[in-house]
């Protein structure tokens, strides 16, 4: 059923008139003499002074008809204009738990664990070393020459060495190196597990070419910074191109391991195991 309403609901009153503040010109007037008042700043004192008066005279009367007692008029009601009877229905609402059907979910839903960010830095890092030591076969006729470049990481002093030096097997630069790309790797590889969930599409791209060229960037920044000599020995271009099978294959690997749900959707007491059921997900039959 529709209704003409006009007004709140509070205002359903018996009376024939309501009160209302009468109407008054004097703020006119007195904006009408500030103008002048302006405008003799530009032609004449004597516009000014009229314009003084008049915004003197505007903003008396209209203090006056505000205090110490507002003016009022009282004006009528049409009955045909009053507001409609409000109807109380008693209807139920269904509310949703948090995290059914997305309500209040927070992003990401669902995420991968750490070890899959383990085992994604582990498998990437195996292929950005062998191809590495496929540029120190190729280029430098030597498969020792980048590991010991990758130990100046680990042995500053690495980067002074001659040419010479570096293609020569050094089993405590091989240790170093060792040590040092497997720790980075494992940490890049847990990196990548926690924001690639952030990014819900087009997650391989960005694992596998903007993050590696992104990084890539920072290290031979801080590294000419750090370490001229050592970086002066690195062949970026084939460095972007390990960095890149870092990432394309480190990222595919975490990009196909199994998604958890987070524990959102589970109130307090749940996530912090004061139930009997723990951590685990609780059916809407066991929650009643």
């Amino acid at each position: 059923m529709a209704h003409d309403v006009h007004g709140e609901a509070g205002e359903r009153l018996d009376h024939g008139h309501i009160e209302m503040p009468a109407p008054t010109y004097w703020p006119v007037v007195f904006a009408f003499g500030v103008m002048l008042g302006f405008s003799g700043l530009v032609t004449h004192w004597i516009v000014s002074l009229v314009g003084l008066a008049v915004a003197l005279t505007g903003i008396i009367h209209w203090w006056h008809d505000v205090i110490p007692h507002e003016e009022h008029e009282p004006v009528p009601i049409d009955p045909a204009h009053r507001p409609a009877p409000i109807m109380v229905e008693q209807r139920s609402v269904m509310r949703l738990d948090v995290g059914e059907a997305h309500h209040r979910a927070h992003v990401p839903e669902r995420v991968r664990p750490y070890s899959a960010g383990i085992w994604g830095g582990l498998v990437g890092g195996a292929v950005m070393a062998a191809l590495a030591c496929l540029y120190g076969l190729v280029i430098e006729h030597s498969l020792w020459y980048p590991i010991n470049l990758l130990a100046g990481v680990v042995i500053p002093g690495i980067g002074r060495e001659s040419v010479e030096q570096l293609r020569h097997f050094s089993a405590f630069a091989f240790l170093a190196a060792l040590a040092g790309h497997v720790v980075i790797s494992i940490l890049v590889g847990i990196l990548y597990a926690v924001t690639l969930p952030m990014f819900p599409k087009y997650a391989p791209l960005w694992a596998g070419i903007v993050m590696p060229i992104f990084w890539t960037g920072i290290i031979a920044t801080v590294l000419n910074i750090l370490n001229p000599a050592l970086n002066a020995r690195i062949s970026w271009p084939w460095f972007i191109v390990s960095q890149l099978g870092f990432g394309l294959v480190g990222g595919y690997v975490i990009a196909r391991s199994t998604q958890i749900d987070t524990m959102q959707s589970l109130d307090f007491a749940r996530r912090a195991a004061l139930h009997g059921g723990g951590l685990g997900q609780v059916t809407k039959d066991e929650d009643q």
